[in-house]
């Protein structure tokens, strides 16, 4: 099983991620794009027990889709967002329960695989981050869980997300190995690529130092299996969905490089359509 014990080192592993940059963008979007609105900006009292006060404690509920460790959920609330995390692993959920603890923010945390999404209510705006999308192996599974986005968004309602491309996993990490010594805790990470599925298996191997006063280190292996997909095959199953892009742009160069079949990780921003009915 993937992140298990491998939460309990995940945020020291990922401490190079620029979580606070990609939470920056989001807000960036949501309000350039979208019909959330953070608290500290919100009009309508989302306690209002209208029938607007309802629809507006919806359109500000902002869904942390494979929230992990609840790092860039936390960033998010600190916006003034309310919240809600889903993550398939309870030991990640567990770190992410604890960073609520801390913090004091009202962020409610469901454990759910994402193929089975179930929420009380719509939100105003999805985001996945990471590559967690990648982790869905086949095409079907990745329509599901578009399906279950558009089904749980509001009408206008933003998703944000974004996946490492075939492009990445074939020609930049192939059948590499990457190895680094951070002093108390080093990781092996060895790919292996299958061109015929664009699958990659990752053998991640972490040696975290204990407390023990010998200086042993526990070590820590896991696999993990992620899929490349293409732009293409992006779009055709966001449309299938009834969900249209905003914009997609290549998330390592930024924004000003449109997303191509040969950007490495592209972000997507799409936009659940409201149904036209054409009356004769």
């Amino acid at each position: 099983m993937m992140y298990q014990d491998f939460a309990q080192v995940y945020d020291e592993l990922m401490e190079d991620v620029p979580y606070e940059k990609w939470a920056d963008m989001l807000h960036e979007l949501i309000l350039r794009y979208g019909i959330t609105k953070p608290s500290v900006i919100c009009e309508t009292d989302t306690e209002d027990s209208t029938e607007e006060g309802k629809l507006a404690s919806e359109r500000n509920l902002v869904l942390d889709l494979c929230c992990g460790t609840g790092t860039v959920t936390e960033l998010m609330a600190e916006k003034g967002y309310d919240l809600i995390g889903v993550d398939g692993s309870e030991e990640m959920l567990n770190q992410a329960v604890e960073k609520r603890d801390k913090s004091g923010h009202e962020i409610l945390y469901l454990c759910q695989d994402m193929r089975e999404l179930d929420l009380y209510s719509t939100v105003g705006t999805i985001y996945c981050l990471y590559d967690s999308l990648n982790y869905l192996l086949i095409k079907e599974d990745m329509a599901k869980v578009f399906r279950l986005v558009a089904d749980f968004l509001y009408p206008e309602g933003l998703f944000i997300f974004d996946f490492n491309t075939v492009h990445k996993y074939g020609d930049i990490l192939g059948d590499g190995v990457m190895a680094e010594d951070r002093g108390k805790l080093s990781f092996i990470w060895d790919n292996l690529y299958d061109p015929a599925t664009c699958q990659n298996e990752a053998v991640l191997t972490v040696f975290r130092e204990t407390e023990d006063e010998n200086g042993l280190f526990r070590k820590i292996s896991e696999i993990h299996e992620q899929r490349g997909y293409s732009l293409a095959e992006i779009l055709d199953l966001l449309a299938e969905a009834g969900l249209t892009v905003v914009k997609a742009f290549d998330l390592d160069t930024g924004e000003e490089r449109p997303a191509e079949e040969d950007s490495e990780r592209i972000f997507i921003v799409a936009r659940k359509c409201i149904p036209v009915n054409i009356s004769r």
